[in-house]
């Protein structure tokens, strides 16, 4: 089967996600500064999600332009990180409605730490569909910062119990990890092409 459907299937997902956060961005009836100090919390969220979201979408794109051919398999990943990826829009809700709290960071923990294992259960459905000599293969088969941020996640989701303000912490420094585009890929793609 060909990616092309697979890729702008995914394309349109993701630009669904960032619309229902930022439709989750309400006005409130009167602009003044404790209003608008109010939103802060929704805000912080939103820039947040919107930044994981923008990771994924990057790094999405570059797994799929090692792809050549995608199977029931990939197609099942795929759909599973998207499952996991469109619950962000109501976790991002709920940490910016109630203000960073132990549960709303637990639940934000626990859906950033399914994307980024749906996101490896992806990685390997590919590598085992092109085999051990593909590019995404050579490219990622240490994995060290997938498997840190998982890690990352699991402790952020213990501390959200006692410091929810830890948990965010984490959950933000493991964003400014991927913050810069993962360039294994392109790396061993260039490489490929000499």
């Amino acid at each position: 089967m060909n990616k092309n459907r697979l890729e702008a299937f995914s394309d349109g997902v993701l630009a669904i996600i960032i619309t229902i956060m930022v439709l989750g961005l309400q006005m409130p009836n009167e602009l003044n500064s404790e209003t608008l100090w109010s939103l802060f919390p929704v805000f912080e969220s939103y820039v947040l999600s919107f930044l994981y979201i923008g990771i994924y979408w990057n790094n999405h794109h570059h797994l799929i332009h090692t792809v050549t051919h995608v199977n029931g398999k990939i197609l099942w990943a795929n759909l599973n990180l998207l499952f996991w990826l469109s619950l962000i829009p109501f976790c991002t809700l709920a940490v910016g409605k109630f203000n960073f709290d132990s549960i709303s960071m637990f639940l934000y923990g626990i859906n950033l730490c399914c994307c980024g294992i749906s996101y490896a259960i992806l990685q390997h459905q590919i590598i085992v569909k092109h085999g051990k000599n593909h590019l995404l293969y050579k490219a990622v088969q240490k994995d060290v910062k997938g498997k840190l941020s998982v890690i990352g996640y699991i402790i952020g989701i213990a501390f959200s119990f006692y410091y929810p303000w830890i948990s965010g912490f984490i959950y933000l420094a493991i964003a400014l990890l991927w913050i810069i585009p993962d360039k294994r890929i392109e790396k061993i793609i260039n490489e490929n092409n000499k």
